[in-house]
């Protein structure tokens, strides 16, 4: 089971505008069915974990559907709508806990951190990120929602092209790895 942050950037680094909107991204130019496309990758999703500010968005998006049928944590302090039969559970735990349950409820698939940035770099503070999946899309916004705002060491897995977007995936290296130790590694 591998825990992936799949998210798409701005060639500059962010995620979202100041003002969390995503017009940019949506009308980007992408084969939903090429490589390193969203629609594949979901596939392999078990769980999901994302803060409040992406919920209200996919809620806003999607006016008020749901689309998920994976079960997903929502991390929030504040009390949030949730769509009727949506498999939503909102959460005030820490990552390591959430982890666990999502592993659990996964069926041996794998987790997904749908974002923000900050959340998932909550997850590799904790050494439970294993993978980012980055795709960039050919716009700078010049500021915004930070892809991930930690210093991490990743190194490049696999590099497609998607019309205009170019996607990366890298694994997340860790303490030792980063140091030039020698550790084993996942398949």
């Amino acid at each position: 089971m591998t825990t992936h942050f799949f998210t798409a950037s701005s060639l500059d680094g962010f995620i979202a505008t100041a003002d969390d909107s995503l017009d940019w991204l949506l009308k980007q130019d992408i084969d939903h069915d090429g490589p390193m496309a969203y629609q594949g990758f979901e596939k392999t999703i078990g769980a999901l974990a994302m803060g409040a500010t992406t919920y209200e968005w996919v809620m806003r998006h999607e006016e008020g559907r749901w689309d998920y049928i994976q079960p997903t944590w929502v991390f929030t302090h504040r009390e949030l709508d949730i769509a009727e039969g949506a498999d939503v559970r909102l959460t005030r735990d820490d990552v390591h806990s959430v982890h666990e349950e999502m592993s659990r409820a996964a069926g041996g698939k794998d987790l997904w951190i749908v974002g923000g940035g900050d959340l998932a770099g909550q997850f590799a503070d904790a050494g439970l990120l294993d993978e980012v999946w980055v795709q960039y899309a050919p716009v700078t916004l010049g500021s915004g929602a930070p892809l991930l705002p930690r210093a991490l060491d990743l190194e490049l897995l696999e590099v497609a092209r998607n019309r205009n977007f170019l996607c990366g995936r890298y694994r997340v290296l860790r303490d030792a790895e980063a140091a030039g130790e020698a550790l084993p590694r996942n398949p």
